[in-house]
C-alpha cells in the first residue's frame, strides 16, 4: 500500500525556514514524482512544487526562489526547503505521488505551518 508521511511543519516567525519531509513506502520511489500542495484556512489547494525521478524541478509562481525540493532516493524522502517565509505562506502542506502505472494519486495526512508576522 502506498504511503506518504510528512512531518516538519510547525510555528515560525516570518522571515524565518522549515524544512518538511516526505516519506514515501509501497511504491518504487526511485522512478516516482513527487509534489508538495498545500491548503491555506478559506482557500483551494495550490500547487506548490514538484521534482521528477531524474530530479527536475517545478515551483509555483508565489514560492518559486524561496523554496527548494530534493529528493533522497536512499531514503525515499522528499523534502521542501522553505525560506524567507511569509504569513501567507500558512496552511497545511501536503505531499503527494501517482505511482508508476496508476492512476489514482496518493496522499499524505498533511503537517501544519503557520507562518506568524
Amino acid at each position: 500500500q502506498v504511503q506518504l508521511v510528512e512531518s516538519g511543519g510547525g510555528l515560525v516567525q516570518a522571515g524565518g525556514s522549515l524544512r518538511l519531509s516526505c516519506s514515501v513506502s509501497g511504491t518504487d520511489f526511485s522512478i516516482s514524482a513527487i509534489s508538495w500542495a498545500r491548503r491555506a484556512p478559506g482557500k483551494l489547494r495550490e500547487f506548490v512544487a514538484s521534482i521528477t525521478s531524474g530530479g527536475i524541478t517545478n515551483y509555483g509562481i508565489d514560492v518559486k526562489g524561496r523554496f527548494t525540493i530534493s529528493r533522497d532516493n536512499a531514503k525515499n524522502t522528499v523534502f521542501l526547503q522553505m525560506n524567507s517565509l511569509k504569513p501567507e505562506d500558512t496552511g497545511v502542506y501536503y505531499c503527494n505521488t501517482v505511482p508508476p502505472g496508476s492512476r489514482r494519486a496518493y496522499w499524505g495526512q498533511g503537517t501544519q505551518v503557520t507562518v506568524s508576522s
